[in-house]
């Protein structure tokens, strides 16, 4: 009986994702077969049934995987001992894959893909639910501890979700500069949530964008 190596196994299936990344950024769901796939990751359609049966299976598993990664993200920021350090947190990891090329196209493919498929809106609306939730119980925490926030904590968290979901939105644009942009966010949540009044720093990280929620 042929055993499976659990490493190799996931090592050929963040392969074939990665291929498919390319993809589906490029070209869309639609655009996208899965013969595409294969010559992009260089393997053959075997190959790739073996680990997806599907198309939607493989576009499914790009962004399902991000639930439970988003979901421990959201636990370490809900266990940071100060609201500002979980906020923080929460931003690195939100906010680290803005430069990312491939960001722009997959952003816009999962939007039409949400209009057309029950399954992959719910899988996608469980992600931005937990991170809402996350995101309103750190500014509840801060405006219990004194911080005057620039509105209401849920309207708060959700206007810091908005500006998240809108830089990958526009992050093909001329011009656009990820680290520039990742920088003033910051600057607008550090109003939303009074931290501009109280005279702290904002949060500031090095290199091209800032490190992982």
């Amino acid at each position: 009986m042929r055993t499976v190596n659990p490493e190799e196994h996931a090592r050929k299936r963040a392969h074939i994702l990665s291929a498919a990344a390319e993809e589906f950024a490029a070209h869309g769901v639609d655009g996208t077969s899965t013969a595409r796939i294969c010559r992009a990751a260089g393997i053959g359609s075997g190959t790739l049934f073996h680990y997806f049966a599907t198309k939607r299976d493989i576009f499914h598993a790009l962004f399902g995987d991000d639930v439970p990664r988003n979901a421990e993200a959201c636990a370490r920021a809900l266990a940071a001992d100060r609201p500002d350090d979980g906020l923080d947190l929460l931003l690195d990891h939100l906010l680290a894959d803005l430069a990312d090329p491939l960001v722009p196209g997959l952003a816009a493919a999962a939007v039409f893909q949400a209009n057309r498929d029950e399954e992959f809106a719910r899988m996608i609306h469980t992600d931005n639910t937990q991170i809402r939730a996350a995101l309103a119980t750190l500014t509840e925490r801060l405006a219990t501890a004194g911080r005057r926030l620039a509105f209401p904590p849920e309207r708060v968290a959700g206007w810091i979700q908005s500006l998240i979901d809108g830089a990958y939105l526009t992050a093909d644009e001329p011009g656009f500069d990820p680290a520039a942009h990742a920088a003033e966010l910051r600057r607008i949540v550090a109003w939303l949530t009074g931290r501009e009044r109280t005279g702290a720093a904002p949060h500031r990280t090095g290199g091209p964008a800032p490190s992982h929620p």
